[in-house]
């Protein structure tokens, strides 16, 4: 029997809940999240891709699924694909226009896309955070944050391997007056700062809550205030990759964010 993915069930809970915005934020953002393949008409070559096009009467589909199996099943035997996460396949699509047709008569989450829900999906991923600077003057533990907040932030930074080594939410009054709550990084890997600030920005646009909500920071290793963070915070432990995945090959098309895949 085939067992269920986390696709199947966040869109079965999106089903059983048609008015519940949080419910569809939450298929979306699984959506983004998830290593998805990509029908092929041929094998990839380099980080040029030939998807599988199909046309109905309101736009044109590429066929994506979330398991190979799925994919196997669908078209009755082996074929070729690209395997890829769910954020890069909306944003190559919508670039050119065109829907996803996700585990299309496989899984009980099949569902139609159309180019309008991915652009949407795409603009929202791309949307950046605010930056700003204030001086911390104290620090309390956490409080009042939603549970679905804390277990939106959980699972996003499990999928942040390597990019820091803990966090740390904490309560933070700043100096010139104003209170809010602080996830603080500490020993973020050089360059990820902006990709661990847009991870907790999308864990708040896709918990249907607002982005001042949640405030930012990082701290090297050994800084004064880590000692506070310790003291006052919730930590999240981020994963760590391994030594093979560390010195693992090139990466699959669409694995490096500096040469995402094209799409002919």
């Amino acid at each position: 029997m085939d067992s269920e993915t986390a696709l199947d069930q966040a869109h079965e809970a999106m089903q059983a809940a048609p008015d519940d915005a949080t419910a569809r934020l939450r298929f979306y953002e699984r959506l983004a999240d998830s290593e998805v393949v990509v029908l092929l008409t041929e094998e990839a070559r380099g980080d040029a891709l030939n998807p599988e096009l199909f046309d109905l009467s309101d736009a044109r589909y590429v066929l994506v699924f979330d398991r190979e199996d799925r994919l196997s099943r669908f078209v009755g035997g082996v074929a070729p694909y690209a395997a890829l996460s769910g954020r890069v396949v909306v944003r190559l699509l919508a670039d050119q226009g065109i829907g996803l047709a996700l585990n299309l008569e496989v899984a009980p989450s099949s569902i139609l896309l159309p180019p309008d829900a991915v652009a949407w999906l795409a603009r929202t991923l791309d949307n950046p955070p605010d930056e700003a600077e204030a001086r911390i003057s104290a620090l309390a533990p956490p409080a009042g944050l939603p549970e679905n907040l804390l277990t939106a932030l959980d699972a996003k930074l499990a999928s942040a391997a390597g990019l820091a080594e803990v966090a740390y939410l904490v309560q933070a009054s700043y100096a010139d007056g104003g209170q809010n709550h602080l996830l603080a990084f500490v020993g973020a890997r050089d360059g990820a700062d902006a990709a661990l600030a847009k991870a907790v920005a999308e864990a708040l646009t896709f918990t249907g809550l607002e982005a001042g909500t949640l405030d930012v920071s990082f701290a090297a290793v050994g800084d004064a205030i880590v000692s506070r963070l310790e003291r006052h915070g919730l930590r999240f432990d981020l994963p760590q990759p391994t030594a093979q995945e560390r010195t693992a090959g090139p990466a699959a098309p669409g694995r490096d964010p500096n040469a995402p895949p094209i799409l002919r």
